[in-house]
């Protein structure tokens, strides 16, 4: 977080406008390279950085398993004064290289995580997984209480108002783990990098939270790693939808309160 001054208007309440700090949710590049060379940057918060780095490129199948990776460090990069945005990835000698043609490589902003990929074929990466034979069962009374305990544990969220947050749980309602991002998809691959460093894949039997929409780069990303479950409490899309029914992922909308949609695979919530 950084802290700025603002001037504070409220129409509601008498006085004067105010001059107060407010706290604000830090954004700032971070560049993955792969063997020295440039395949990624990504708009996000400082942070679990080399996670980060992990679930991006084990989402975006350039790797397979944490064993595909020798070494992954946080490097000063050639800003002044040195921010340390740049984390550079050196894969074992068998794994192939990641496609680094201009056309192909990938630009991600805060809002957007497959930006700057070429076709369609580029966006589209099969999981190895199996969750259509995951035998996860939740009560919907259970999943339905996972948004407030994923909104109690948003730490910087409450000082910022302005972070996603993707939150890993159990069948239980039991949360694993939570990250917090400008970029629901960097929210999403720091958690999914954590459980790949932690040698947690595939994570059978959990479920991913995401407190904004449920996109198809969400979807895809949950699929590899081997989520049998997505849940947002905002809508999903078409293309979510239909890769979750592809995939045999049980897709969950519009979590809130006491009610829920379930779009794909509804056998997984019983009621």
């Amino acid at each position: 977080m950084t802290r700025r001054p603002v001037v504070k208007i409220n129409l509601a309440a008498t006085g004067e406008p105010r001059r107060r700090p407010d706290d604000l949710a830090a954004e700032e590049p971070l560049e993955i390279r792969v063997r020295k060379e440039p395949l990624a940057v990504t708009m996000r918060t400082p942070g679990q950085d080399i996670d980060l780095a992990m679930g991006f490129l084990l989402t975006e199948g350039v790797i397979r398993d944490a064993g595909d990776v020798v070494t992954a460090q946080l490097c000063a990069g050639t800003d002044t004064p040195n921010t340390y945005n740049v984390v550079d990835v050196v894969l074992g000698p068998d794994v192939p290289p990641p496609v680094t043609d201009p056309s192909r490589n990938f630009y991600t902003t805060s809002s957007c995580g497959v930006c700057g990929k070429a076709s369609i074929d580029a966006v589209r990466t099969r999981s190895r997984f199996d969750v259509s034979a995951d035998p996860l069962s939740i009560p919907a009374a259970t999943l339905a209480a996972l948004p407030d305990r994923l909104r109690a544990a948003q730490r910087t969220f409450d000082r910022t108002g302005g972070l996603h947050a993707a939150g890993l749980f159990t069948a239980d309602g039991d949360l694993v783990v939570l990250r917090e991002d400008v970029g629901r998809h960097n929210a999403v691959d720091k958690v999914i990098g954590w459980a790949l460093r932690e040698g947690r894949l595939p994570l059978t039997g959990h479920v991913l939270l995401v407190s904004g929409r449920a996109s198809f780069e969400l979807t895809q990303k949950a699929w590899m790693a081997g989520l049998p479950m997505l849940a947002a409490v905002s809508a999903p899309s078409t293309l979510a939808a239909e890769l979750a029914d592809e995939a045999g992922m049980t897709l969950v909308g519009f979590l809130r309160g006491q009610s829920m949609n379930l779009y794909t695979a509804p056998q997984r919530v019983t009621v």
